[in-house]
């Protein structure tokens, strides 16, 4: 079962058909065979923590593979470390870049706590070191301002095993085409 974790912080018009359902992305998954979930988070939940108990609430039974997009990854990440025996895997597609404080400064005051972490917001680098499952990152190409490619080298530098798919523009960027993610998210789900 693939759990698809939609980008967008705080305030931002997102959810999980805009990300993943009108993209194309559910459909070409399920057209793969694949079981797919893919559920809203509770946007201005006001901490990772909170985004992530609200999923762990809904997660589907068995073990799943997270597939965390953009600001999405954050919350997968909290969420596998919540939950790390429902977790066989975890995908970190289009990793939003922290750290930056030109982008930080477009985060609403009261959304101030959720630019806390290390190379992700939300989570200390000596979290993702110490994750022991599956990792796999999904940089954004051609990078952007948001989703810049260092993100992407430092999580492949910093997780243990963590393995790079190929890249893509993410959704709903004009540019993004499923088909491309829906074959790598196939692959990724079969073997694991």
């Amino acid at each position: 079962m693939l759990v698809l974790v939609h980008g967008g912080l705080w305030d931002d018009p997102m959810d999980a058909e805009r990300f993943w359902g009108r993209t194309g992305v559910v459909a070409g998954l399920r057209a793969e065979g694949l079981a797919v979930s893919a559920p809203d988070r509770r946007m201005r939940a006001g901490s990772w923590q909170a985004e992530a108990a609200h999923l762990a609430a809904g997660l589907p039974a068995g073990p799943v593979v997270l597939v965390g997009g953009s600001n999405g990854c954050s919350v997968a990440v909290r969420l596998a470390l919540a939950v790390p025996e429902r977790v066989r895997g975890l995908v970190l597609a289009w990793p939003a870049t922290a750290c930056d404080p030109e982008l930080n400064q477009r985060v609403p005051a009261e959304a101030a706590g959720l630019l806390a972490g290390g190379v992700l917001r939300g989570v200390a680098d000596q979290e993702l070191a110490g994750l022991r499952l599956p990792v796999a990152v999904l940089p954004s190409v051609p990078e952007n301002p948001v989703h810049r490619r260092w993100t992407a080298d430092a999580l492949l530098g910093l997780v243990p095993g963590a393995v790079e798919l190929p890249g893509c523009p993410e959704p709903p960027h004009p540019d993004f085409r499923a088909a491309g993610l829906v074959a790598v998210l196939a692959g990724v789900s079969r073997s694991r």
